[in-house]
């Protein structure tokens, strides 16, 4: 099984290293000032950081991406091409997308990224899958390799999991940032569909065999009044 290294930040901010032929692949930055961490982190699994791939541009995943990207500059900055118009201050909607309020924190980043990619494109070993809701143009990363799904803030794991489309305890606040509610339940359906092997959220443990556990949680918000 391919190496899954997770970097969590201020408890419960999650980033990760993915162990590829050429270096290491960086999911999301987490919260500003993680640098030195994340370079740490990388230090100690011997190999380069050479591309940073974003769920989403909330300010919790992108926090530490300029400091990143001036650190590190030959590395390929990687995000969805919706969710770079959200990077770079744009909080404009599309017309095909629900006219719900953008929640949470977009600070946005000085850094461009380098590529911009769509559902079914690779990153290394990792396949890009759509998972708005959360975000309009927010991703889900599968590990073609193990099935290991990078999930952004579709589903946390503190305290259980959970999909972000229903507030829950003992971690609300990412349902709470959550842009249109109907679509992340449909994205967690799709997710679950993929029968990932684990899953590694953006707030929360890695999950081993998440089938189950996603499935309950998916049952949880349909049952909601």
């Amino acid at each position: 099984m391919p190496d899954l290294i997770r970097i969590r930040r201020i408890g419960f901010v999650n980033a990760y290293l993915v162990t590829e032929d050429d270096g290491l692949t960086l999911v999301d930055t987490t919260v500003p000032r993680s640098t030195k961490a994340i370079l740490a982190a990388a230090e100690r699994a011997g190999a380069p950081i050479v591309r940073i791939a974003l769920t989403h541009a909330h300010g919790d995943h992108i926090g530490s991406l300029d400091a990143l990207a001036a650190a590190l500059p030959d590395a390929e900055v990687i995000i969805s091409a919706r969710e770079a118009r959200l990077l770079a201050k744009d909080k404009s909607l599309e017309p095909d997308e629900p006219r719900a309020k953008l929640r949470g924190s977009w600070p946005g980043a000085r850094t461009q990224p380098t590529r911009t990619v769509h559902a079914g494109d690779r990153v290394g070993s990792l396949e890009v899958i759509a998972a708005p809701g959360h975000t309009p143009g927010q991703v889900a990363f599968l590990d073609t390799r193990d099935r290991t799904l990078i999930c952004g803030d579709a589903f946390t794991t503190l305290g259980g999991v959970e999909t972000t489309a229903r507030l829950s305890w003992p971690f609300p606040l990412a349902a709470m940032a959550t842009w249109h509610r109907p679509t992340a339940v449909e994205t967690a359906r799709r997710l679950l569909e993929l029968q990932p092997a684990r899953l590694g959220p953006g707030h929360g443990p890695v999950v081993e065999s998440p089938g189950a556990a996603m499935e309950a949680a998916i049952s949880r918000v349909r049952a909601e009044p």
